[in-house]
């Protein structure tokens, strides 16, 4: 069995932010040489999530305003730690993907996305990888 990872480095330009990473971690597969297995992807961050959905703008418009309603990031001092680690628990820390034929195996439309929840600074994901 084969096993690699790659870490992958964003520059998060907004404090909530949603970031279609799946041509990074397909790349990640392919640099990897495993035809059938599994991915792992991860985020290194508290305040961060990695989900798989539908890249289209107004789903993602929907899931801040959702996340806001349910952990709105302000007033402050509502909290006593703050609302990115709420957001994160809701969206989750991590997917696994198939790996078929040297290609993620998808169902029709699915992405991977990086959300961030308390940006504006570099944020790193780990992609993993073990197969044959």
């Amino acid at each position: 069995m084969r096993s690699y990872h790659k870490e992958l480095w964003l520059n998060i330009q907004n404090r909530m932010e949603f970031i279609n990473i799946t041509y990074n971690v397909q790349e990640a597969v392919h640099d990897s040489g495993v035809q059938e297995g599994l991915c792992l992807v991860n985020a290194m961050h508290i305040t961060a999530s990695v989900f798989i959905n539908d890249d289209e703008a107004g789903l993602h418009r929907d899931y801040k305003k959702w996340l806001e309603e349910i952990a709105p990031h302000e007033p402050l001092s509502s909290y006593d730690h703050g609302d990115a680690h709420h957001k994160r628990q809701i969206m989750g820390r991590e997917v696994v993907v198939a790996i078929t034929d040297g290609q993620l195996h998808f169902g029709p439309w699915e992405q991977i996305f990086y959300g961030e929840f308390d940006g504006k600074r570099k944020k790193r994901v780990l992609i993993k990888i073990i197969g044959e």
